[in-house]
């Protein structure tokens, strides 16, 4: 390759560039107008599409490419570097791709390409059933509607959400929304002009009661019934609430909902001394964003490092370091015992000063609708390799779902928004009789301050945990095993690494 010093903000690649810069599966990074550009080569084969990544805008640079997509390094979302379509959950839109053209040894970028136009109508029509019912309004439940539409199914498409809110960014609501560094506009994941024009019938706060499998019918909580041809379960989870003396008391707090999350911002105008009760991902998130706000932050859990349940002892203690560093308190091997209106008493006889509780002591999957039905339940409602569960045309995604993994070899269940918007669109191309094998490799992202840490694979118990880096200055990978089999791997600062561990993954299947 010869030695190329433009930068990619100079690189024209109108004008452009020799072929020989652009290694096999190199990523080469550049301009067309005013728009960032990447050029990448795979074989023969060359492509031109969007630099950022339309999740959260990424660099795609940094990327990974794999056969014919290239990943992000943030979060994993996948694109089609022919099309531009998302391959792969998180990202909602595709990329903007340009034709690429080859003359005297120098490859040009010339006019954007506009998107194929749908070629998968008549194979949705003929599989396709009279209209699809979705319980739910969460991620799960917003893939499987737009992927119906765009696999071009054009029947009904109901979206029934307890929820009062139209389906957004529950990631968002433990990070950045709650700590007022995120704007409000950027929550909703679609706008209410997009389901109307994609058809897509979103009823919010809407109760199902009752589900009848038999006559493929649900009830409302009012008591109207509405049949379906087809029905995706996406339920989700509800919070654990504090069994003990005071927690009823109007402080005590969850964080799931939006509504949840405005409450707690609501009442951090007048607060300033918090007690976060539980160390997993939503309590240390949320220990955070209340201390980006000012508010004094104590962190009470039952184990010695926060996470180490999922993460392990090293990275658990390099989050503890890392919250203790910007002024958290942890209270570690303790449990609340009791609740007043302005403490939180400790098991170790410790009492908190408290104005404000947050509990962050898990979830448990909504199956309440599934056990009325009859479906098949096991911590979890229990689906096929296809996401069909025990009742014909009945469906199941995101956290309530139990499926048989082909990485680990056994039946799990995995609450991360990744994974449910990618079980969402795998659930709604079999109900077009696509007959599509969930085989995604699980993937979760936390955020805490400025550090990330990436996790990729599933691994419920691990009997060896091999460190790489140091996790004290927040550049490390955490591979877990049982055995000589590789079960998941978590980075910090390494996020090329992780996507890497990714496609090994997958193609061990």
């Amino acid at each position: 390759m010869s030695k190329d010093s433009t930068t990619a903000s100079e690189r024209d690649f109108t004008k452009g560039v020799p072929l020989e810069d652009i290694a096999d599966e190199g990523i080469l990074t550049g301009q067309v107008g005013d728009e960032s550009v990447l050029l990448v080569r795979k074989g023969e084969a060359l492509f031109a599409v969007g630099a950022t990544c339309t999740h959260y805008g990424g660099p795609l640079a940094d990327g990974l490419v794999v056969g014919e997509t290239i990943r992000c390094p943030w979060h994993h979302a996948a694109f089609c570097l022919r099309t531009g379509q998302v391959e792969h959950a998180p990202a909602l839109d595709g990329l903007k791709c340009w034709r690429v053209e080859q003359s005297g040894g120098r490859v040009f970028v010339r006019e954007a390409q506009l998107a194929a136009p749908s070629a998968k109508a008549g194979h949705a029509k003929a599989k396709a059933p009279e209209s699809v019912a979705i319980i739910g309004g969460g991620a799960a439940a917003n893939a499987a509607a737009m992927t119906l539409r765009r696999e071009g199914y054009e029947g009904p498409i109901t979206l029934w959400s307890a929820d009062a809110s139209p389906p957004y960014d529950r990631p968002n609501l433990s990070k950045d929304y709650l700590a007022g560094t995120a704007d409000p506009a950027w929550l909703p994941l679609r706008s209410p002009e997009f389901y109307a024009e994609q058809r897509i019938d979103v009823r919010c706060g809407q109760q199902v009661v009752t589900l009848d499998p038999a006559n493929q019918e649900i009830t409302l909580s009012g008591g109207t019934r509405e049949h379906y041809g087809a029905l995706l379960m996406a339920t989700g989870a509800k919070p654990i609430r504090l069994a003990v003396p005071g927690a009823q008391l109007p402080h005590v707090m969850v964080l799931r909902s939006l509504a949840d999350c405005d409450a707690l911002i609501a009442r951090l105008a007048t607060v300033q001394r918090c007690v976060v009760v539980g160390a997993g991902f939503i309590g240390l998130e949320a220990a955070a964003a209340l201390r980006t706000r000012g508010a004094q932050v104590h962190v009470v859990m039952r184990g010695a490092h926060p996470m180490e349940r999922v993460l392990g002892p090293a990275l658990g203690d390099m989050l503890k370091k890392l919250h203790e560093s910007h002024g958290v308190v942890f209270h570690a091997g303790a449990d609340v015992s009791e609740i007043t209106a302005n403490s939180v008493k400790l098991s170790s006889g410790d009492e908190l000063p408290a104005e404000l509780v947050v509990a962050g002591i898990g979830v448990d999957p909504e199956v309440a609708l599934a056990q009325q039905a009859g479906l098949a339940i096991d911590r979890g409602v229990v689906v096929d390799e296809y996401l069909q569960t025990s009742a014909p045309h009945v469906y199941a995604a995101g956290d309530i779902a139990r499926w048989p993994d082909v990485h680990t070899g056994t039946r799990i269940r995995v609450e991360h928004w990744v994974v449910a918007e990618r079980q969402g669109a795998v659930a709604a191309r079999n109900i077009l009789g696509q007959q599509r094998r969930f085989d995604a490799v699980p993937f979760f992202w936390t955020q805490h301050y400025d550090i990330a840490v990436n996790y990729v694979g599933h691994a419920e118990g691990w009997d060896r945990v091999d460190i790489d880096g140091d996790p004290d200055v927040h550049a490390c990978a955490a591979t877990y095993w049982r055995g000589n089999k590789r079960l998941a791997v978590a980075t910090v600062g390494r996020d090329l690494e992780n996507l890497r561990a990714e496609a090994a993954f997958e193609a061990q299947t």
